[in-house]
Protein backbone atom coordinates (compact mmCIF):
# COMPACT_ATOMS: atom_id res chain seq x y z
CA UNK A 1 0.00 0.00 0.00
CA UNK A 2 0.83 3.46 -0.89
CA UNK A 3 0.02 6.66 1.18
CA UNK A 4 0.05 9.84 -0.17
CA UNK A 5 -0.12 12.76 2.12
CA UNK A 6 -3.47 14.28 2.76
CA UNK A 7 -1.68 17.96 2.05
CA UNK A 8 -0.94 16.90 -1.86
CA UNK A 9 -2.30 16.18 -5.18
CA UNK A 10 -0.72 12.97 -5.97
CA UNK A 11 -0.15 14.53 -9.24
CA UNK A 12 2.49 16.42 -7.45
CA UNK A 13 4.33 13.32 -6.58
CA UNK A 14 5.12 12.96 -10.91
CA UNK A 15 6.81 16.61 -11.07
CA UNK A 16 10.82 15.49 -11.12
CA UNK A 17 11.30 19.05 -9.33
CA UNK A 18 9.56 18.38 -6.26
CA UNK A 19 11.49 16.64 -3.36
CA UNK A 20 9.66 13.53 -1.57
CA UNK A 21 10.33 12.55 1.16
CA UNK A 22 9.90 8.43 1.08
CA UNK A 23 8.76 6.80 4.26
CA UNK A 24 9.19 3.08 4.69
CA UNK A 25 8.12 0.67 7.45
CA UNK A 26 5.83 -2.24 7.97
CA UNK A 27 4.54 -0.54 11.71
CA UNK A 28 1.32 1.52 10.35
CA UNK A 29 1.42 2.94 13.36
CA UNK A 30 5.05 4.23 12.82
CA UNK A 31 4.73 5.24 9.23
CA UNK A 32 1.64 7.61 9.83
CA UNK A 33 3.67 9.18 13.01
CA UNK A 34 6.95 10.44 10.42
CA UNK A 35 4.36 11.40 7.74
CA UNK A 36 2.88 13.20 9.65
CA UNK A 37 6.03 14.89 11.60
CA UNK A 38 7.70 15.78 7.64
CA UNK A 39 4.43 16.66 5.89
CA UNK A 40 4.06 19.50 9.17
CA UNK A 41 7.70 20.91 7.80
CA UNK A 42 5.98 21.49 4.21
CA UNK A 43 7.77 18.34 2.76
CA UNK A 44 5.78 15.66 0.39
CA UNK A 45 5.66 12.49 1.51
CA UNK A 46 5.21 9.08 0.27
CA UNK A 47 5.17 6.49 2.89
CA UNK A 48 5.17 2.32 1.46
CA UNK A 49 4.76 -0.71 4.00
CA UNK A 50 7.71 -2.54 2.65
CA UNK A 51 10.85 -2.06 1.11
CA UNK A 52 10.33 -4.45 -1.76
CA UNK A 53 6.96 -2.43 -2.49
CA UNK A 54 9.29 0.94 -2.39
CA UNK A 55 11.82 -0.82 -4.92
CA UNK A 56 8.43 -2.14 -7.08
CA UNK A 57 6.82 1.36 -7.13
CA UNK A 58 9.20 4.00 -6.61
CA UNK A 59 10.68 6.69 -9.01
CA UNK A 60 14.45 7.27 -8.25
CA UNK A 61 14.45 9.95 -10.81
CA UNK A 62 12.44 11.96 -8.65
CA UNK A 63 14.93 13.85 -6.28
CA UNK A 64 14.32 13.10 -2.28
CA UNK A 65 15.16 10.81 0.47
CA UNK A 66 14.38 7.63 2.45
CA UNK A 67 13.40 7.20 5.76
CA UNK A 68 13.29 3.71 6.50
CA UNK A 69 12.84 0.76 8.95
CA UNK A 70 15.63 -1.68 9.80
CA UNK A 71 13.86 -4.46 10.72
CA UNK A 72 11.16 -5.26 8.52
CA UNK A 73 9.44 -8.70 6.94
CA UNK A 74 10.43 -9.54 3.62
CA UNK A 75 13.56 -7.42 2.82
CA UNK A 76 15.10 -5.25 6.00
CA UNK A 77 16.68 -1.44 5.31
CA UNK A 78 20.02 -3.22 5.22
CA UNK A 79 19.27 -5.51 2.49
CA UNK A 80 17.32 -2.70 0.86
CA UNK A 81 20.59 -0.38 1.20
CA UNK A 82 22.83 -3.34 -0.87
CA UNK A 83 19.78 -3.29 -3.06
CA UNK A 84 19.98 0.21 -3.77
CA UNK A 85 23.84 0.37 -4.38
CA UNK A 86 23.51 -2.49 -6.65
CA UNK A 87 21.43 -0.70 -8.97
CA UNK A 88 23.41 2.83 -8.48
CA UNK A 89 20.52 4.51 -6.41
CA UNK A 90 22.43 7.22 -4.33
CA UNK A 91 19.30 8.72 -2.48
CA UNK A 92 20.30 9.80 0.93
CA UNK A 93 19.14 6.75 2.88
CA UNK A 94 18.21 7.16 6.72
CA UNK A 95 18.30 3.95 8.97
CA UNK A 96 15.92 3.94 12.00
CA UNK A 97 16.46 1.00 14.80
CA UNK A 98 15.93 0.19 18.53
CA UNK A 99 19.11 -1.40 18.51
CA UNK A 100 22.26 0.54 19.06
CA UNK A 101 24.69 -2.18 18.57
CA UNK A 102 23.90 -2.19 14.19
CA UNK A 103 25.23 1.50 14.57
CA UNK A 104 28.78 0.23 13.48
CA UNK A 105 27.76 -2.35 11.36
CA UNK A 106 25.44 0.14 9.21
CA UNK A 107 26.97 2.79 6.14
CA UNK A 108 24.14 4.67 5.54
CA UNK A 109 23.81 8.21 4.88
CA UNK A 110 22.67 8.65 8.62
CA UNK A 111 21.22 6.04 11.04
CA UNK A 112 18.90 7.45 14.28
CA UNK A 113 17.86 5.08 17.22
CA UNK A 114 14.55 4.80 18.34
CA UNK A 115 12.89 6.88 19.77
CA UNK A 116 13.92 8.99 17.12
CA UNK A 117 13.40 12.53 18.71
CA UNK A 118 11.16 14.94 16.31
CA UNK A 119 14.16 17.54 15.86
CA UNK A 120 16.52 15.11 14.83
CA UNK A 121 14.55 13.64 12.30
CA UNK A 122 13.23 16.86 10.83
CA UNK A 123 16.99 17.81 10.67
CA UNK A 124 18.82 14.69 9.58
CA UNK A 125 16.04 14.68 6.53
CA UNK A 126 16.21 18.62 5.66
CA UNK A 127 20.24 17.80 5.66
CA UNK A 128 19.60 14.61 3.10
CA UNK A 129 17.63 16.82 0.86
CA UNK A 130 19.97 18.94 0.57
CA UNK A 131 22.71 16.04 -0.13
CA UNK A 132 20.43 14.51 -2.49
CA UNK A 133 19.89 17.77 -4.48
CA UNK A 134 24.03 18.93 -4.66
CA UNK A 135 24.13 15.56 -6.09
CA UNK A 136 21.66 15.85 -8.78
CA UNK A 137 23.13 19.00 -9.98
CA UNK A 138 27.02 17.75 -9.54
CA UNK A 139 25.58 14.54 -12.07
CA UNK A 140 23.53 17.18 -14.26
CA UNK A 141 26.57 18.87 -14.52
CA UNK A 142 28.85 15.84 -15.40
CA UNK A 143 26.53 14.76 -18.01
CA UNK A 144 26.46 17.99 -19.50
CA UNK A 145 30.40 18.16 -19.81
CA UNK A 146 30.06 14.49 -21.39
CA UNK A 147 27.59 15.54 -23.69
CA UNK A 148 29.91 18.27 -24.85
CA UNK A 149 33.20 15.97 -24.69
CA UNK A 150 31.26 13.04 -27.08
CA UNK A 151 30.60 16.03 -29.70
CA UNK A 152 34.46 16.70 -30.53
CA UNK A 153 36.07 15.20 -33.34
CA UNK A 154 39.42 12.49 -32.41
CA UNK A 155 41.39 15.19 -33.56
CA UNK A 156 39.52 18.09 -31.75
CA UNK A 157 39.87 15.96 -28.46
CA UNK A 158 43.78 15.62 -29.24
CA UNK A 159 44.44 19.10 -29.56
CA UNK A 160 42.56 19.73 -26.50
CA UNK A 161 44.35 17.46 -24.30
CA UNK A 162 47.89 19.43 -25.97
CA UNK A 163 46.25 22.72 -24.86
CA UNK A 164 45.32 20.96 -21.43
CA UNK A 165 49.02 19.99 -21.10
CA UNK A 166 50.05 23.65 -21.68
CA UNK A 167 51.85 23.29 -24.76
CA UNK A 168 51.85 26.23 -27.58
CA UNK A 169 50.20 25.70 -30.75
CA UNK A 170 53.09 24.71 -32.97
CA UNK A 171 54.06 21.96 -30.47
CA UNK A 172 50.78 20.43 -30.71
CA UNK A 173 51.21 20.38 -34.40
CA UNK A 174 54.58 18.87 -34.31
CA UNK A 175 53.31 16.17 -32.23
CA UNK A 176 50.55 15.95 -34.34
CA UNK A 177 51.79 16.10 -37.55
CA UNK A 178 49.84 19.27 -38.91
CA UNK A 179 49.77 22.59 -39.45
CA UNK A 180 49.87 25.18 -36.71
CA UNK A 181 47.21 26.83 -38.65
CA UNK A 182 45.13 23.63 -38.63
CA UNK A 183 45.64 23.14 -35.31
CA UNK A 184 43.88 26.73 -34.17
CA UNK A 185 41.41 26.20 -36.70
CA UNK A 186 40.76 22.73 -34.63
CA UNK A 187 41.10 24.61 -31.21
CA UNK A 188 38.61 27.48 -32.29
CA UNK A 189 36.12 24.85 -33.18
CA UNK A 190 35.96 22.74 -30.34
CA UNK A 191 35.80 25.84 -27.86
CA UNK A 192 32.78 26.60 -29.62
CA UNK A 193 31.39 23.52 -29.33
CA UNK A 194 32.18 23.09 -25.72
CA UNK A 195 30.71 26.39 -24.90
CA UNK A 196 34.55 27.48 -23.24
CA UNK A 197 37.19 30.30 -24.36
CA UNK A 198 40.32 29.93 -22.57
CA UNK A 199 43.14 27.05 -22.27
CA UNK A 200 41.70 27.26 -18.45
CA UNK A 201 38.37 26.61 -19.43
CA UNK A 202 39.66 23.24 -21.32
CA UNK A 203 41.59 22.37 -18.84
CA UNK A 204 39.21 22.24 -16.24
CA UNK A 205 36.87 20.41 -18.24
CA UNK A 206 40.11 17.50 -19.44
CA UNK A 207 40.23 17.14 -15.10
CA UNK A 208 36.61 16.14 -15.21
CA UNK A 209 36.64 14.56 -18.42
CA UNK A 210 39.40 12.14 -16.60
CA UNK A 211 37.82 12.01 -13.32
CA UNK A 212 34.32 10.50 -14.75
CA UNK A 213 36.51 8.22 -17.13
CA UNK A 214 38.19 6.63 -14.05
CA UNK A 215 34.99 6.70 -11.82
CA UNK A 216 33.56 4.84 -14.61
CA UNK A 217 36.46 2.61 -14.70
CA UNK A 218 35.83 1.25 -11.04
CA UNK A 219 32.32 1.07 -11.65
CA UNK A 220 33.10 -1.52 -13.95
CA UNK A 221 36.05 -3.14 -12.25
CA UNK A 222 33.78 -3.19 -9.32
CA UNK A 223 30.52 -4.42 -11.44
CA UNK A 224 32.88 -7.49 -12.93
Amino acid sequence: MVEMGSLHDASDAQQPHVPIVRVVDDDDKVRRSWQFVLEGEGWQVQAYESAVRFLQEDDPSIPGCIVCDVRMPEMSGIELQTEMKRTGNTMPLVLISAHADLVMAVKAYDFLLKPVETERLIQTVSEALELDQTRREESAEDDRVRRSWDLLSAREKEVARGVADGKLNKQIAYDLNISEKTVIAHRSSLCRKLGIRSAADITRMLLTIEKLEKDQSKKETAAG
